[in-house]
């Protein structure tokens, strides 16, 4: 019985399967993630050795303490959630007003600039002339190289202006210019209070993108006090990586030393990893209505 519904044995077969696919797609999905958070508080012999493939043994949280002791851990966290804000305002700042202008028929030259927005999709400068033009806007080691170049997604607007299309009704609009709502105040007052999901879902995707973002930071920053958290997590891994690899081994003392190197630098990996995401993983379940609600746009209509 499902609802109150009586199923046929078909059915039953169908939704026996269906289950069974689920739970096997949870296992892929979650194992992974699993592995990980037991691998950086287990011992690395252990997890290098295969006895560690689920449950932590040997409990150590030495990687944390390792990745935590680093000044430079809370200065890129402080810097990370600075961009993250930043820059995920000034997206949406310049995506929901571009796309509600997009998706009203009335705009003259919407197709123009339509046209003109999907050929930045396909031609682009590349990133000498990116940084050439960063650099003569005298925007090199300012956080202004990582929010300003990247203030829209083209992709993004189109998507925004998809749900402004199809859920905004024209009826609506025409109502509240009846009753003397200039086109901003029609935007701010009843365009965007009823846009929340499309909202949620973009700030989900800009802020998932800047947290994660290390490559322009690594391009344009120059000072270390300035580098976000994903620079700092990799300058750790990378040297920790090299301490492991660096010397060779001339007796069973420097190769103790140097197995001992691999095992640090193997518990900093999973730590940094566990580090660098878990904020993320700690606010999407806030969002998480909102962005199922985001991901159906266009996809019923009437």
């Amino acid at each position: 019985m499902v609802s109150g519904i009586k199923l046929s044995k078909r059915d039953r077969i169908f939704l026996i399967c269906i289950y069974t696919y689920v739970a096997i797609a949870l296992l892929v999905v979650a194992y992974p993630i699993l592995y990980i958070i037991s691998a950086s508080i287990s011992d690395p012999k252990m997890v290098a050795s295969g006895e560690m493939w689920l449950i932590p043994k040997g409990i150590t949280f030495k990687g944390y303490e390792i990745v935590f002791q680093n000044s430079k851990i809370w200065t890129g966290y402080g810097n990370t959630i600075l961009y993250t804000l930043l820059g995920t305002t000034i997206n949406l700042v310049v995506t929901m007003p571009a796309a509600y202008a997009l998706s009203r028929k009335d705009f003259v030259g919407r197709g123009f600039f339509m046209g003109m927005f999907m050929v930045t999709m396909f031609i682009g400068g590349g990133l000498v002339p990116t940084y050439m033009l960063v650099k003569g806007l005298g925007m090199v080691n300012t956080v202004w190289a990582l929010v300003l170049p990247g203030a829209a997604s083209i992709w993004n607007i189109i998507v925004s202006r998809t749900f402004f299309a199809n859920s905004i009704p024209a009826e609506l609009q025409d109502a509240a210019q009846i009753d003397g709502a200039t086109n901003i105040r029609l935007f701010l007052r009843i365009v965007l209070p009823l846009s929340m999901p499309i909202i949620a879902v973009m700030a989900l995707f800009y802020g998932v993108g800047h947290w994660n973002s290390y490559f322009g930071a690594m391009i344009y920053l120059n000072d270390d006090a300035k580098y976000p958290l994903q620079l700092v997590l990799r300058q750790i891994l990378v040297l920790q990586e090299m301490q492991s690899q660096v010397g060779g081994i001339i007796d069973a003392t420097a190769a103790a030393a140097q197995n001992n190197k691999a095992e640090i630098a193997s518990l900093v990996k999973y730590g940094v990893i566990i580090v660098s995401t878990l904020p993320i993983i700690a606010v999407y379940p806030f969002l998480q209505r909102y962005f199922v609600q985001g991901v159906m746009i266009g996809s019923v209509k009437g």
